[in-house]
């Protein structure tokens, strides 16, 4: 890459980092591109002829964070229950604000409820991929993958750690706790 690529690839990320900072505290009907370019240290031209408009920098800037998730959970394929668990709620506690923030501000941005979408598909494929799901004859496999998807569904770490008080490590043995009896083996 030349110097110049890298500057405008330095100046990109940039600006999309300051976009992740006003959605992780404003409403998004408040973000104004005035106050990102100033954060980002360039113009509002700069960041439309980059971007398109405020509503491309937010998908732009939801779809490199949904990356950096899928990437960071990658790295606990594998474990046991509890590191797992632990994993998932120490990555809750970096991204589970702004994921619900993301879900519940969705309709209001093109593209974005798009890309919510995904981003559930992701989170229960990686719950599929994550955990053993045991069965027995009669059990719905549906019904037991439904009820990890809830477990570890950042609203539930929510419920748990936001909304009771409850501390980190209390939230992880929280959740293991509820996830443990749905992974128990039946056979």
């Amino acid at each position: 890459m030349t110097s110049r690529a890298d500057d405008a690839e330095r100046t990109g990320e940039r600006i999309v980092d300051a976009m992740l900072q006003r959605f992780a505290s404003t409403p998004y009907a408040h973000i104004r591109l005035e106050d990102i370019a100033d954060d980002a240290e360039v113009t509002v031209q700069t960041v439309l002829r980059r971007f398109g408009s405020k509503a491309a920098l937010l998908v732009t800037t939801a779809q490199r964070e949904l990356g950096r998730i899928a990437a960071s959970r990658a790295g606990i394929a594998g474990a046991s229950p509890r590191e797992t668990v632990d994993a998932l709620a120490d990555h809750y506690e970096t991204y589970g604000a702004l994921i619900l923030k993301m879900y519940s501000e969705a309709e209001l941005v093109d593209g974005l409820v798009e890309l919510a979408r995904r981003g559930r598909e992701y989170h229960v494929a990686w719950c599929r991929s994550a955990f053993v799901v045991p069965t027995r004859e009669g059990e719905s496999h549906e019904r037991r993958l439904a009820q990890i998807v809830a477990v570890c569904d950042a609203r539930t770490w929510s419920i748990l750690r936001l909304d009771s008080g409850l501390s980190a490590e209390q939230t992880k043995v929280a959740l293991l706790e509820l996830l443990l009896p749905v992974l128990e083996d039946f056979s």
